[in-house]
């Protein structure tokens, strides 16, 4: 199913016409996709919270709103680059869903996506709604294995109401105490990479000393809880001394460090970690990166996950400055994208849960209400004002 998605994602982004899934492998793995929640869901046993029920009635629209591309952005996303418009609600085809959306996920990488630098997925076309994680209700099925009135999650956009191919969605399992949101935040591809960067990807010991970027961010603070069941120490770095407080007081962090009001980052870091980093999991890249750089252990790792700092320059970014570091220090430098972990999804899902029930794991969610105010949130991301998983709520 994620070649007839992608082959024809590719054919409207590019004009490249593929005909058979083997040439498909050679652009994207089918990896990258599930990880946006395409495939089949799992069911696991969750915490108890109020959630979304398929007793709610929705009444069939002919049109819907969405947020298009009318530009490429060259900075931080605007009302020239995306804009508002009102579009006719296409019934289903054979194979596709009418989803009437009641979530989005803002998340950094939908600015990648906005511009057209190669990645691991296409570039959103222009006149296209930006593309994201979504959840809703299907007012309409002509797909196999979906019903009207299931609650879905997957890839779609910036929009009221979604018809798009069945397989890019997962049912929410039916059983479910979780707010339908969850399965786009923690039990979603976020928690995941939280689970997976530091259970596998980051090859954690007990003793060592982690530092943290972004660590009152959704991905950054889950992780951060997750290395301190783990046995490490953890210092996170944030944007103010409330998300500073929460680290330690609420998560249960080592220490914190306030980017916005440190002089030198690099001095900062050497106080709270006197006997250096072992492992730094970078969200931002930039000048943050330079510092824990010179603040790293011999045989030391940097976990790239994010580089928020850059995601918005209309210039080419230099750095990092310190790059010679790596060699110096025997650093081992390791991408991660959470697609690689995708076949291992109920795996992390059922020990995220079992987390949560214990209460070993807290999070926040910072949900804007409102269709209209969907990219005005999602400026937060890029000002350090979101506090926890940002979503817009429909």
């Amino acid at each position: 199913p994620q070649f007839y998605w992608v082959s024809g994602l590719l054919e409207r982004t590019a004009g490249i016409a593929v005909k058979k899934p083997a040439k498909l492998l050679i652009f994207y793995r089918s990896s990258n996709l599930r990880a946006f929640g395409i495939g089949k869901a799992q069911s696991v046993r969750v915490m108890t919270a109020s959630t979304e029920t398929n007793t709610k009635k929705s009444t069939k629209k002919s049109t819907k709103q969405q947020w298009i591309l009318r530009q490429r952005p060259t900075g931080i996303p605007n009302r020239q680059d995306v804009v508002l418009v009102d579009a006719p609600n296409a019934a289903p085809a054979a194979g596709e869903l009418l989803i009437e959306n009641r979530f989005f996920s803002l998340d950094p990488a939908i600015r990648g996506w906005m511009s057209d630098t190669p990645s691991y997925l296409p570039p959103i076309p222009l006149g296209d709604p930006i593309r994201a994680t979504v959840a809703g209700r299907v007012l309409e099925s002509r797909a196999e294995g979906f019903c009207e009135g299931d609650l879905v999650y997957g890839m779609g956009a910036w929009e009221t109401h979604s018809t798009l191919p069945a397989m890019y969605f997962s049912i929410a399992p039916k059983d479910s105490t979780q707010p339908l949101q969850r399965y786009l935040s923690i039990l979603g591809a976020v928690g995941m990479t939280s689970y997976f960067s530091i259970v596998e990807a980051a090859r954690v010991s007990a003793g060592q000393t982690l530092l943290m970027s972004t660590a009152a961010g959704a991905v950054g603070s889950v992780a951060g809880q997750i290395a301190k069941i783990r046995g490490l120490r953890v210092v996170g770095i944030a944007g103010s001394d409330e998300k500073c407080r929460w680290v330690t007081d609420t998560l249960g962090f080592d220490g914190s460090i306030n980017y916005n009001s440190t002089n030198t980052m690099e001095a900062s870091i050497r106080q709270v970690c006197p006997e250096g980093v072992d492992v730094f999991f970078d969200n931002v890249g930039g000048e943050i990166l330079d510092a824990a750089l010179m603040n790293l252990n011999k045989d030391a790792m940097v976990l790239f996950c994010g580089s928020i700092s850059s995601y918005n320059t209309d210039r080419p970014v230099p750095g990092p400055y310190n790059y010679w570091q790596i060699l110096a220090r025997s650093v081992t430098v390791q991408g991660f994208l959470v697609s690689d972990y995708v076949e291992r999804f109920g795996e992390g899902q059922a020990q995220m849960s079992k987390w949560l029930e214990s209460g070993q794991i807290q999070f926040r969610e910072h949900i804007v209400e409102g269709m209209e105010n969907c990219l005005n949130a999602y400026t937060l991301l890029f000002s350090g004002k979101n506090e926890g998983k940002l979503l817009v709520k429909l």
